[in-house]
């Protein structure tokens, strides 16, 4: 199927449309970063997980439907074994404009190539300080330097583009924001800036506490840099500005201080086959269901992802200070 004006959309009911789906492929992690997951988890078993085959025919019905920009998450994604077969066959998809990827850096020196020759355009890579120490207490497991090799791997395989994302956290990185930006303007990267979500039960920190919003991150990166709003739009979040004199762009992604529904177009596939029609709610359909209670019938599993766009809620009901969503932690929702 080719794309074209009179491609199917994916409608919900406050008439957004809906052309962007960010699909789990693992739940599983190298990194136990302390906002994302338990120290001690206890991962998926296979049985209760999408096989790749079916992640790809979930892929390819979603582009068939009117879905323009796929983006591979995790869990981290590149540790799933046949990640990369999985990549290659999405990025042949005809209809599909865009396939991107979220990564934590960790297997980017050995893979970054052949993720690229794979098809993926564009590769967002989670990066939260430059300092060693608060790095390891920050993923618990991570090495900075592996992750630093890991950009300059990605960037040596020519990228469209490559994106740090940084989740800022009061007292343990907030300080960095600064050196953060100065570190995407010297490697010619982008930077978003993320408020913290509250997905599952976390320990190690006080989300109320922590919580520092994009405001002050933007108010603190003005006493250096002068940002200047842009128009430029990923299909994600983030808000753009361009830092003058640079090509680099700072996003700020901030579901509390400024809240983005009004304009969202995304949905979400956990790897448990959930699709999940708004991160900070439980509205979802059990894909995985559908899927292998009717093996092959690509025309079932369209009508419930097109009746599921009647359940999409008009926005989050995050609060940083409340309960989160408690049994949703971040690497099994999809980063």
């Amino acid at each position: 199927m080719s794309s074209s004006a009179n491609a199917p959309q994916l409608i919900d009911r406050f008439g957004r449309v809906v052309d962007y789906v960010r699909i789990s492929i693992t739940d599983r992690c190298d990194f136990r970063c302390l906002y994302c997951m338990a120290e001690e988890m206890t991962f998926l078993p296979r049985a209760q997980i999408l096989s790749l085959e079916e992640i790809y025919t979930l892929a390819e019905v979603f582009t068939e439907l009117g879905v323009k920009k796929i983006r591979i998450t995790g869990g981290e994604p590149l540790v799933r074994k046949g990640a990369l077969q999985l990549l290659e066959n999405i990025g042949r998809l005809t209809a599909l404009r865009e396939l991107v990827l979220t990564t934590n850096g960790s297997q980017l020196e050995t893979m970054a190539g052949t993720i690229k020759a794979a098809g993926v355009k564009r590769i967002n890579i989670s990066l939260d300080t430059l300092d060693a120490v608060k790095f390891k207490a920050i993923t618990r497991t991570g090495d900075l330097q592996q992750v630093l090799k890991g950009i300059q791997a990605a960037k040596a395989a020519g990228f469209q583009n490559i994106k740090i994302n940084a989740v800022i956290l009061k007292n343990r990185n907030h300080d960095e924001v600064t050196d953060l930006v100065d570190f995407a303007v010297a490697n010619s990267l982008d930077i978003s800036f993320i408020e913290e979500m509250p997905l599952g039960e976390v320990t190690g920190h006080d989300r109320g506490e922590a919580y520092y919003s994009s405001d002050h991150i933007k108010a603190d990166l003005e006493q250096k840099f002068v940002l200047l709003s842009s128009t430029e739009k990923t299909g994600g979040p983030s808000k753009y500005f361009q830092v003058a004199g640079t090509g680099t762009k700072v996003g700020f992604i901030s579901p509390h201080s400024h809240n983005f529904c009004s304009t969202c177009n995304r949905v979400r596939l956990t790897v448990e086959g959930r699709l999940l029609l708004c991160l900070g709610n439980e509205h979802s359909v059990d894909l995985k269901k559908v899927l292998r209670a009717n093996p092959g019938n690509k025309d079932i599993l369209k009508k419930a992802i097109i009746e599921s766009m009647n359940i999409k809620p008009e926005k989050h009901e995050f609060s940083i200070h409340e309960q989160p969503v408690l049994f949703r932690h971040m690497n099994m929702t999809g980063g």
